[in-house]
């Protein structure tokens, strides 16, 4: 159901079911997508989601929707993204990513995406399906999509079911583009990027992409505080597999955890030839790094 942020939370709260999933329709990342379990936690939720919501920076989006909420059921189930195409109506997969970290909540951190996917073939078709389903019903036709699904574990004999959360007339976002390559007719492999301009000037839109696995992380944000430094960096590079790691939050940056936080603090990237080993090298290249941050003091005026 959609609400507004004005809306009565008592009353949003005894029209749904449980558990059920809060979250502004204008922002992206997981940001502000909490999981209540209970109308109490409900009304806290849609309560700390409007508070998100006012903030100055948020407001100046003007995406016309940032006064609205969505609350949806929550799906249990593994989640996964995936890049595509479309031309003229017609989707072209360019990858699906597994999610492995579970997205459970109460917050829906998203940190690690491999690909090419381990999940059978059959459940990657249906993924596909369901999502060239759900961009014809939006009317998106020609151009990049980012989507994200979720699908069910069988259930007494009932085959895995898809679920699409989102697509959005997008490529996936910032650095994150970084992780997908494409094989080309030259010495360098096609960005992303590259793939992305071709298809508008009227290219084909099935590139082939390189062999092997891949993997990023994006490096959650651990506590609320100042970031003073970052050590490790050195020894997180020189994990086998990892291809670079990118710190992108600044000294004395305010950092905010999910669901209030609007970035992370940096990306890893590994290449490999089985998604395990890039899973797994972009996991310890983490465990490598060092984080230095400084609980902020708050300063209460009158």
């Amino acid at each position: 159901m959609h609400a507004t942020v004005d809306a009565d939370p008592v009353e949003v709260s005894r029209r749904v079911r449980y558990p059920a999933v809060v979250k502004p329709v204008t922002l992206s990342g997981s940001r502000g997508v909490i999981r209540a379990d209970t109308p109490e936690a409900l009304v806290a939720a849609f309560g700390r989601v409007s508070t998100l919501l006012t903030r100055p920076e948020i407001r100046a989006l003007r995406t016309g929707g940032e006064h609205e909420i969505l609350v949806e059921d929550f799906i249990a189930g593994q989640e996964y993204a995936v890049e595509g195409l479309m031309s003229r109506g017609v989707l072209s997969c360019l990858a699906i990513f597994d999610k492995p970290d579970p997205l459970d909540g109460p917050f829906f951190e998203e940190t690690i995406y491999v690909t090419p996917s381990r999940a059978p073939a059959g459940v990657q078709r249906a993924i596909v399906a369901a999502v060239a389903a759900a961009a014809a019903a939006l009317g998106l036709a020609h151009g990049p999509i980012h989507a994200e699904c979720r699908v069910t574990p069988p259930d007494g004999g009932e085959p895995p079911r898809v679920y699409v959360l989102e697509v959005a007339a997008r490529p996936i976002g910032g650095l994150c583009s970084k992780v997908l390559r494409f094989a080309s007719s030259g010495s360098s492999p096609l960005s992303l990027e590259h793939v992305l301009l071709g298809h508008a000037l009227g290219e084909a839109a099935q590139p082939a992409r390189e062999d092997g696995a891949a993997a990023v992380m994006m490096i959650p944000i651990p506590r609320r505080g100042m970031l003073r430094s970052v050590a490790g960096e050195d020894r997180a590079r020189a994990v086998p597999h990892v291809e670079d790691v990118r710190i992108t939050a600044k000294p004395d940056q305010l950092l905010e955890p999910l669901p209030e936080a609007g970035s992370y603090l940096g990306f890893v990237f590994a290449r490999a030839p089985l998604p395990s080993q890039a899973e797994g090298a972009v996991r310890e290249a983490h465990r490598r790094l060092v984080f230095s941050v400084d609980a902020v003091i708050e300063v209460r005026v009158g």
